[in-house]
Parts: C-alpha cells; sequence; structure tokens
C-alpha cells in the first residue's frame, strides 16, 4: 500500500482539520527539493505553481536554509517599536529597485499589506472608495476582501461601504471590440469608469489593480492599460495600489511587472515571492505619500511587522536573484515555456488560449464552442498530479478551466520540458477517460 493511503493521517485530518477551500491533494508531502515536492512514497512532484505562487527561488535553496538557521541564531522576533539592520537593509534594497517608492513597511502577508496600503489611501486621500476590478483577489481580511471579486463573496455578509469594481479586460473574451475582433480596452475603461463616476458618491480613495489578474485566469493588463488607468486615478484625486504579490520579484521578466508599462504606482504591495515561501510582505509608497499619513498618524500595529528573521531571508531572496540572473531568466525561459504550451494549443481544441508573461502562464480549458469546460479541466489537473505534475486551476464561472503556471524562476529547460510533456499526456488521457476524444484535434 502507498504510504500516502495513511489511514491514521487522513483520519485524523478529516477530523481536525478545517476545510479552507478546495479539496486536498491525494498525497501526503515529506520535503520538497528545487522545483520538485516528494511525497510519502519519495515520489517527485514538479512543482508548477511555486508551492502557492511563493516559492520563487525553488524549494530549501541553500542560501535561504543557511540564511534562516543564521538569523534564528540571532534574532527572530522583536517589539514592533525595536528596529533591527535586516529590516532597514531590506527597505533600502527594495527602495533602490523602485525609484521613487523610498519609504517601505515590511508585514506578513498579501492580505495584510493591501490592508495596510488601503488604509494608508483612504488617510491620505481622506476618502474611503476603493475601485477594484470583477475578476480581483487582494485577500480575505477586511478591506482586502471587500476588494475581492473572483470568490468569496457570498454569505459573509455586507462588504466595506464604497468597495466599487470595474471589468477586468480579457483579450480572449472582450466585452467591447475593434472591427477585426479584439479588445478594445479604451472604451471598455471609458465606460467602466463613467459607471465608477455615476455610483461614486464624490469619496473616491484609491484604485487597487493586479498587473497580472492571478485568480482571476491569468488577465494581463494590455500594454498602454496601466498608464490610462493612473491617468484616470489622478483626474479624480485617487492614489493606484498595485499589488503585485505573484509578479514582483522578477517573475514576470522585469522586477516589477508595472515597469513594462513605465508606470509607478502610488502604492505598491509585495509578498509571495519577496519571502520565498516564508511569511513576508511589503507595503511601498512615495516619501510624500508616507509624511502625509505621518502626520495624519497612520496607525497599522500588527504582530509581525518589521521581524527581523523574515527580513532577512527577503535579502538573501533578493540577492539570489541578482547572483543567479533570475530577472533575466524568467524572460527567456518564460518564451521556451509559452513557445511549448502554444504548440499544445495548435494540437489540442481544447486549449483555448495561452498568455501571461515570463514564468506566470495561463492555459484555458474550454469547450468546442469556446465557453468554460471545468470537468475537463478538473481531470486534466488530476491527470497531470497522478503523473507528477502539480499545476492549479481557476473555475470561475464564465471563464473555462484557467491553468496557472508559475514554477520556480530557477526551473532548468529539461524541468520545462518534462512539464510540459506531462501536461500533453495529461490532456490526451483526460480527453479520452471523459469521452471527450473530439477535444483532441486531429493530426
Amino acid at each position: 500500500m502507498s504510504r500516502n493511503q495513511d489511514p491514521a493521517f487522513w483520519a485524523a485530518a478529516r477530523k481536525h482539520l478545517i476545510r479552507y477551500g478546495g479539496s486536498f491533494d491525494p498525497a501526503i508531502i515529506e520535503r520538497a527539493e528545487g522545483c520538485f515536492v516528494f511525497d510519502a512514497d519519495e515520489r517527485p512532484i514538479l512543482d508548477f505553481t511555486s508551492g502557492q505562487m511563493s516559492a520563487l527561488v525553488g524549494h530549501s535553496h541553500p542560501h535561504i536554509v543557511a540564511t534562516v538557521q543564521r538569523q534564528m541564531g540571532a534574532v527572530a522576533h522583536l517589539f514592533s517599536g525595536m528596529l533591527s539592520r535586516p529590516v532597514v537593509n531590506l527597505a533600502e534594497r527594495l527602495a533602490a529597485l523602485a525609484p521613487g517608492l523610498d519609504r517601505v513597511m515590511l508585514l506578513s502577508t498579501g492580505a495584510e499589506s493591501n490592508e495596510a496600503a488601503i488604509r494608508m489611501a483612504k488617510l491620505v486621500t481622506g476618502r474611503h472608495e476603493i475601485v477594484a476590478f470583477s475578476k480581483s483577489w487582494h485577500g480575505m481580511t477586511g478591506a482586502a476582501s471587500s476588494a475581492t471579486y473572483s470568490a468569496g463573496r457570498k454569505g459573509y455578509g455586507p462588504a466595506m461601504v464604497g468597495s466599487l469594481t470595474i471589468p477586468a479586460p480579457n483579450t480572449f473574451r472582450p466585452r467591447f471590440r475593434h472591427a477585426d475582433g479584439s479588445l478594445d480596452w479604451k472604451t471598455e475603461l471609458d465606460d467602466a469608469f463613467g459607471l465608477i463616476d455615476s455610483q461614486s458618491v464624490g469619496c473616491l480613495a484609491a484604485f487597487i489593480a493586479e498587473p497580472i489578474l492571478s485568480s482571476g485566469g491569468l488577465l494581463e493588463l494590455p500594454l498602454g492599460y496601466l498608464a490610462a488607468l493612473k491617468e484616470k486615478c489622478r483626474e479624480r484625486g485617487m492614489l493606484l495600489i498595485l499589488d503585485e504579490a505573484q509578479t514582483g520579484i522578477g517573475r514576470t521578466g522585469t522586477m516589477f511587472a508595472f515597469q513594462r508599462d513605465g508606470v509607478t504606482p502610488d502604492i505598491l504591495t509585495l509578498s509571495k515571492t519577496i519571502g520565498a515561501g516564508l511569511p513576508l510582505a511589503a507595503v511601498m509608497t512615495t516619501a510624500e505619500i508616507e509624511d502625509i499619513a505621518h502626520e495624519k498618524g497612520y496607525l497599522f500595529y500588527t504582530t509581525h511587522v518589521s521581524d527581523p528573521l523574515p527580513a532577512a531571508v527577503g535579502l538573501a531572496v533578493l540577492d539570489i536573484v541578482e547572483e543567479e540572473g533570475l530577472v533575466a531568466r524568467a524572460g527567456r525561459l518564460g518564451a521556451r515555456l509559452f513557445e511549448g504550451l502554444s504548440q499544445l494549443k495548435q494540437r489540442f481544441d481544447c486549449v483555448g488560449d495561452v498568455r501571461g508573461r515570463g514564468l506566470m502562464l495561463g492555459v484555458e480549458i474550454v469547450n468546442p464552442d469556446r465557453s468554460a469546460d471545468h470537468e475537463l479541466g478538473s481531470r486534466i489537473a488530476a491527470e497531470a498530479f497522478r503523473r507528477g505534475l502539480s499545476m492549479n486551476i481557476v473555475k470561475l464561472p464564465g471563464m473555462g478551466g484557467v491553468f496557472r503556471i508559475a514554477p520556480p524562476l530557477t526551473i532548468s529547460e529539461e524541468e520545462i520540458d518534462i512539464g510540459l510533456r506531462i501536461i500533453a499526456q495529461s490532456i490526451e488521457a483526460a480527453s479520452v477517460s471523459g469521452a471527450r476524444a473530439p477535444g483532441i484535434a486531429a493530426e
């Protein structure tokens, strides 16, 4: 019997764990190294999601392990009013990477950093209305969950007063089209802000956005959209908050995704990738905004604000990214992965779209009429896991099953090719097992 089928383990899990989302994978993970996790049978499983999109430099990177051991032996946690060298050094390093965003606060999670950013925007502007995309995910805490529209809104009572949304641009399913059928995002954005202006009570504080909407189905903001969005905010006295939880620290082929567009936000939030799997997040903003916030009494005490241990890990992550050339590597290997996935699109009718940037890509699974095929997507994911590949699939109404593919930036060309081969095998097997042979294009 497989050690993954340990009856006592699964009985304890069923009895004692609060179920916080979907079902758990049918394996007991014992360890992880590089781009693989290993189950109780020592079976390697290629990790195409970097854990929870966080293991940017792979699992158990020697530099990260050594940093944790060293810092734990020095100081890991302090009273929030005390400062340590790792905290100040990391703030300085981050500010150098994002010119103009010179003030930094270090926290623990993405939701927490978005809470802090929204709270700052409200205080600085003296307003309370927060606008977000309809497919957004910014976290599961108060203000962050109120600005999250991709899932989890029903059954929890009222969202925060002043929560507004606009449609997320979708090049695969455009709401506004040019004559050639392509997305007319300028008209869509104008229309969306016309709706916002009609709903607003005159207290627009900020727009919070992901440069690539991950949980929303890997929807990338078209080139030019971010600049137009910032101008819409400027016209209304709003701040622009960019949530780069998943796109930050090199994943898209630039250090931050916004740098491709030459647009600097008023507030930037980081998490996931900066901690390489450990709980570390950051809020970055301009000196002007931080000065105003401080003068108005900005308050955001948390238990682990400015903790030295995660800050030391963040410094190690930046060292690894620089020393191993991972930003350029993400662009180069991302192109290889994109090409391989695009070939699958040519081969299989059920692959409706391949999109994204760098090593953050989406593959949308559809029916022959391009409508959502959640069932086939789920079967493909299960087949892939059985074959040793972990992929995360987004299931949302009105969209196909969208695989989010974001492996560690340290992944090799050989490992990319292994993943592509398993995906192809899984699509074939899932199509046959579900009597979906027509989903496979004729050779």
